[in-house]
């Protein structure tokens, strides 16, 4: 029991003795900070320091809140722009493409002045191995007829086999089932050019007389014989000769002068 007291007095004593340190330090006034200063120095103001960055942060935000907003409205100003120029890009590309097929007309009446025509263009092609045809956009209204010989820039492009009021559908040259009466320009010889179910390029020319003489090269025309085709209209020109056994069975292949991928403008003749 003695030991249990003496030990509560000397916990007193130390209490005090560490107060009076307190106090001692606490009121220092030699300048220098003291021991708790310090401490608070070192948790305080680190604390104080990152709130006040945080609010300066905050601060701005306000301010690049309002940069975004301005951008935004800047960003949909130039897109409106933008759409507008691309209109006009667009315009001015339909405006040429219609100068380029007025132009086209212009050549494709002048080349072919002797003949009355009507202008159209192609509005659908179905060039396959088993269909080689398109549609043009002029027919009944415009005075196209079945049978009216169509032609391009280039040369023959087929004739009309079926009309409606407004369009036409052409059977080219290179349909399978497509027969052309010809003769090379040259020599005059009568040949038969036939349409090919491998390609949409090339002819063939058949029933050629054994004393013909073809040679590469060789230009090829309409005979006018056969009641469609008047005469005169460039088809293409012969690409090789190929020789048989019998010579009553050679042929020669013929590169039409018309590309049927990219062709456009055509003239419908309307007086063979």
């Amino acid at each position: 029991m003695y030991k249990n007291k003496k030990s509560g007095a000397l916990g007193v004593f130390i209490t005090i003795v560490v107060l009076i340190v307190i106090v001692i330090f606490s009121n220092n006034e030699n300048g220098e900070a003291s021991f708790f200063e310090n401490i608070a120095d070192k948790i305080v103001v680190p604390v104080q320091n990152g709130l006040t960055f945080l609010k300066n942060k905050i601060s701005g935000n306000e301010t690049f809140f309002a940069d975004i907003n301005t951008l935004k409205k800047q960003n949909e100003e130039l897109q409106s722009k933008n759409n507008e120029l691309e209109q006009t890009v667009r315009e001015l590309e339909n405006i040429k493409t219609e100068n380029e097929q007025l132009k086209e007309y212009l050549n494709l009446t002048e080349k072919y002045g002797e003949y009355k025509t009507i202008s159209g263009y192609v509005v659908n092609r179905d060039i396959t191995n088993y269909a080689k045809t398109i549609v043009i956009s002029v027919g009944k209204n415009d005075g196209v007829e079945k049978d009216m010989t169509v032609i391009g820039a280039e040369g023959l492009v087929g004739h009309v086999v079926s009309v409606t009021d407004n369009t036409a559908k052409v059977q080219t040259i290179v349909d399978s089932a497509s027969s052309v009466s010809a003769m090379m320009s040259t020599t005059k010889d009568s040949i038969v050019c036939k349409g090919n179910l491998d390609t949409d390029t090339e002819l063939k020319a058949m029933y050629i007389p054994t004393d013909a003489n073809i040679i590469q090269g060789d230009s090829v025309e309409t005979s006018g014989i056969g009641g469609i085709y008047p005469k005169g209209i460039h088809i293409g020109t012969v690409k090789k000769v190929v020789s048989t056994q019998n010579m009553t069975d050679r042929y020669a292949v013929v590169q039409t002068a018309v590309d049927f991928d990219k062709l456009a403008s055509v003239l419908v003749v309307t007086n063979n």
